[in-house]
């Protein structure tokens, strides 16, 4: 339980897609205000582009919480793209968090969420800037996760580090012109709250939005809080890691960034990871009938009213919907402009790049599996519901042919056979570490820009097995010792080891381009032509070897159910 609470917040995500929204009570509209004392404590005040603000101090670190990027999308800015904040007078206090964006596992949350949190080691310094993008399937999640405190990588990294939130769900991916109308169903720029509703942004993939304009806070930003706006690294983890790349394709976001650490990257396909544009169109006219209103109506709707319906459409086994695409996640859309195609389809990014991937992504998932196969049947009739999140038939020779391709992997490479272990490859490797692998050995051909693989193999504390997607974020923050983590990761001597040696890696990166730690060997590029990769964890700490269980990806290459880069 607590590595789903902990990791991405997605634990309602079933084998079938299905979620199971967490009861909370509603959330409530927070206050625009400046949060302001008359008797101010002391604090590092620093000056943004919207105003002055106060942190505090911390263990020798200057942190600001809660510091507004953007305008509240509320009222007329729901579904619509990203305003600059509004300034304020005074000193703003920054010591806490803000309120998660609104989710199915944060129903207190709020829609006033486009925060960020920054962690500086010196206000008038010059250090590289680390962006996190936090994963949690596009739908869960918060940049205020304490796995993601940033005090560890700013002490011993000499890093600013920033977090924040992004708009999630229906209100953060999606796509529908209608949004580029005003609420009232008429076509304008006026949205009624002082922000523009209309344009061709207004209509999709708000989230992304989101997330470039923290980069452009970020770069306008830096300076104040002791960063180097001309040396910006972005890293995320699962649908962090494949904002991370979408963002470094996009040219005008792309000029931003210095370097990219993609992190167990959820590289988007269909129809498993996104609607498509006519069903994202159905699926919002639909929920706009079901609340008695237009799709421009939703603006002014309960924004738990609007995110319950949307989910309402996604529940239940993924040939049962009305529509057939997004069958497990539903991330960004392709709309031409702020995602002009899926990755596997688009060159890749030529920046300095970190690839990083867990050895059992699928972990994450069969760990929490109810029953978890045990038997040749009810590992054909598992494989065959997984098989089903990406396409809308599997015939017998798919199924048979990925039993058969990773028993013989396994075999070879004298891996466990059992059928818990085969399905928990199976479901890790398509959904994540095939299209990493494979698009990182196409980017070593594209590209001339630096690249490094990391297979990160810690291994977590029983009854969970294997190293699970997401296991990274607590060793990369320095917080797998907190009380929430330390039951799943451990804080022994050899855990503090491996995540100074994580930090070490990313740090240096950040402010050379080239990865080095005092524990670590060193790190050859990535080449496909013989793949070598740094294996982080476990005795000894850091090694170099043949990148991992490359054996199983060729089923993959062949079977034609994920798309090959």
């Amino acid at each position: 339980m607590h590595r789903r609470t902990l990791l991405t917040g997605s634990a309602a995500l079933a084998a079938t897609g299905a979620l199971t929204p967490a009861a909370a009570r509603p959330a409530e509209a927070a206050s625009h205000a400046p949060r302001t004392a008359a008797a101010a404590p002391p604090g590092p005040v620093v000056r943004t582009t919207a105003g002055r603000i106060r942190g505090v101090s911390e263990s020798g670190i200057s942190v600001f919480r809660g510091v507004p990027y953007a305008r509240p999308p509320v009222g007329g800015l729901r579904f619509a793209p990203p305003a600059p904040p509004l300034p304020w007078t005074g000193v703003r206090e920054t010591a806490e968090f803000s309120r998660p964006f609104l989710s199915p596992g944060a129903r207190d949350g709020s829609e006033d969420a486009l925060h960020a949190n920054v962690w500086s080691p010196d206000t008038g310094g010059r250090s590289p800037v680390l962006v996190y993008i936090h994963g949690g399937a596009w739908l869960y999640n918060t940049g205020n996760n304490p796995t993601y405190d940033g005090t560890a990588p700013a002490r011993r990294g000499d890093l600013v580090v920033v977090t924040f939130n992004y708009r999630l769900g229906c209100f953060g991916f999606g796509l529908h012109e209608g949004f580029g109308e005003s609420g009232d169903g008429t076509s304008g720029r006026d949205g009624g709250d002082g922000g523009p509703a209309g344009g061709r942004d207004a209509v999709a993939n708000w989230g992304l939005q989101d997330q470039a304009a923290l980069l452009r806070w970020v770069h306008d930003n830096a300076r104040a809080f002791g960063g180097d706006p001309d040396n910006i690294t972005l890293c995320g983890t699962s649908a962090g890691g494949s904002s991370v790349w979408q963002l470094a394709l996009r040219e005008s976001t792309r000029q931003l960034i210095r370097r990219i650490v993609p992190v167990s990257a959820a590289h988007i396909w269909g129809p498993l990871g996104a609607l498509t544009p006519q069903d994202a169109r159905t699926s919002y006219a639909a929920v706009a009938d079901q609340l008695g209103t237009t799709v421009p109506g939703l603006r002014r709707r309960k924004a738990l009213e609007v995110m319950d319906a949307w989910e309402g459409r996604f529940t239940g086994d993924p040939g049962s919907r009305a529509v057939a695409s997004g069958r497990y996640f539903r991330g960004p859309v392709v709309d031409g402009r702020w995602m002009t195609g899926y990755d596997h389809a688009l060159p890749t990014p030529g920046l300095p790049t970190m690839v990083v991937n867990t050895r059992t992504e699928g972990s994450f998932y069969t760990d929490q599996t109810a029953p978890a196969p045990r038997t040749e049947a009810e590992l054909r009739r598992m494989t065959r519901d997984y098989l089903l999140l990406g396409a809308e038939q599997v015939p017998g020779t798919l199924l048979d042919g990925v039993l058969d391709a990773y028993r013989d992997a396994a075999r070879a490479d004298g891996l466990p056979q059992d059928p818990f272990s085969l399905y928990t490859e199976i479901y890790g490797d398509g959904l994540f570490r095939y299209q990493i692998l494979r698009l990182a050995a196409r980017r070593a051909h594209e590209s001339r820009a630096p690249q490094y693989h990391m297979d990160f193999a810690h291994p977590v504390l029983p009854p969970g097995h294997g190293t699970p997607h997401e296991a990274t974020s607590p060793f990369l923050f320095g917080t797998q010792g907190i009380p929430e983590n330390a039951p799943v990761y451990g804080d022994g001597p050899l855990e503090r080891r491996v995540s100074a040696t994580f930090i070490d890696l990313v740090a240096s990166f950040a402010h050379t381009g080239v990865p080095r730690s005092a524990h670590a060997p060193h790190w050859p590029l990535f080449s496909p032509r013989a793949p070598r990769s740094l294996v982080l964890g476990g005795e000894p700490v850091a090694r170099i070897a043949a990148t991992p269980k490359l054996r199983q990806l060729d089923f993959w290459d062949r079977a034609g159910w994920v798309p090959r880069p």
